[in-house]
């Protein structure tokens, strides 16, 4: 296995690189498309506005080359930005497209009485909880979360967890085939983060 992660040199991806040597992998960073040809898994981490990141992919030239890897069905996980880029569009960054590999729109929080950003830990709620992806997890695991942002009108189909904040329930995780992304940050949620890394990981 040859595990890549997106470094569009706008988000904080140490803490991802450290979790998965933590498991036994020492990923290689992906600047440019050649560099994608010798990989097997890819990750896709960070944090960062929509529209500068969508900016950086194409500037890099990694947008088409993203799309083409996801749509040939190739082991994807995509975390924070790397998981709301997948649609769309966002309210984050009008006129901007995303990849649009995945239906849907990226809205912020608008329910009463919380706080936005929706930051700590909270319970996923698994909608496929037989995924191999979720292998060893009991109904309702916890992560950390940090975004103000949520993909809306997503294919229930594509629904792997949800979450409750507030009065609003959002779709917290997808997955397809080999594709895998979550709101939650995986590297910033101990255990249970190791143990979902390491279920797409194979470790």
């Amino acid at each position: 296995m040859k595990l890549g992660m997106i470094d569009y040199g706008r988000g904080n991806i140490r803490s991802v690189i450290n979790a998965c040597s933590t498991l036994g992998h020492d990923p290689v960073l992906i600047t440019k498309p050649d560099e994608l040809a010798d990989m097997t898994h890819l990750i896709f981490p960070g944090q960062g506005a929509f529209g500068d990141c969508m900016e950086s992919l194409h500037r890099l030239g990694l947008a088409e080359p993203l799309r083409e890897w996801i749509s040939a069905g190739k082991p994807y996980f995509g975390i924070c930005i790397g998981y709301q880029l997948l649609f769309e569009a966002s309210e984050e960054s009008p006129g901007t497209a995303g990849l649009g590999v995945v239906a849907g729109t990226v809205r912020r929080f608008t329910g009463n009485g919380i706080k936005v950003p929706h930051m700590g830990w909270n319970a996923a709620n698994l909608e496929k909880a037989d995924s191999p992806f979720w292998a060893g997890f009991d109904d309702s695991p916890y992560f950390y979360f940090v975004h103000s942002f949520y993909p809306t009108r997503v294919d229930p189909e594509l629904v792997s967890a949800t979450c409750d904040y507030g009065d609003e329930s959002f779709c917290a995780a997808i997955e397809k085939g080999n594709l895998l992304a979550t709101q939650f940050h995986p590297e910033k949620s101990q255990h249970a983060g190791l143990k979902l890394l390491g279920n797409f990981l194979g470790s």
